[in-house]
């Protein structure tokens, strides 16, 4: 039975909005170590107490997925700040370095005449996400 501190082993399928986003099936089974925050809160949380064996539909709220999506980590950043901005297309991941050294990915969310605006939310954030999971192993 899942607990604190098990090695778990799942398959599983996320959804949002009806749409499949990823699945292992077919591959090797999700593993983590429950308790740790290996995964998302909310997941972690409806696997405590299955077994072996055991299916579920989990569905996840923002709040204990990946968050809420902040308006203020969208900001616009000027052009000029990319080397290939010929190459940038709305909906696309960039990756770069903030003023104080630390990384980031974003999405472009706009290219205008002068900024791209940048979204650093979490693909994931503001969104409700269903799992179909299955317990393979718990040790």
């Amino acid at each position: 039975m899942i607990s604190d501190g098990s090695k778990v082993q799942l398959h599983y399928t996320l959804t949002v909005e009806g749409e499949q986003i990823e699945s292992s099936r077919g591959r090797d089974p999700l593993s983590y170590e429950h308790g740790r925050g290996q995964i998302i809160p909310g997941l972690e949380k409806a696997l405590d107490g299955l077994d072996v064996g055991d299916t579920r539909q989990v569905t996840v709220e923002p709040a204990q997925a990946y968050g809420e999506h902040d308006p203020e980590a969208v900001q616009e950043v000027p052009k000029e700040a990319f080397q290939d901005v010929d190459q940038l297309s709305v909906g696309s991941m960039v990756q770069g370095q903030a003023a104080d050294g630390r990384g980031f990915q974003a999405e472009i969310a706009a290219i205008g005449d002068e900024t791209v605006t940048l979204d650093l939310n979490h693909p994931m954030a503001g969104k409700t996400l269903t799992f179909d999971v299955e317990v393979v192993a718990v040790s």
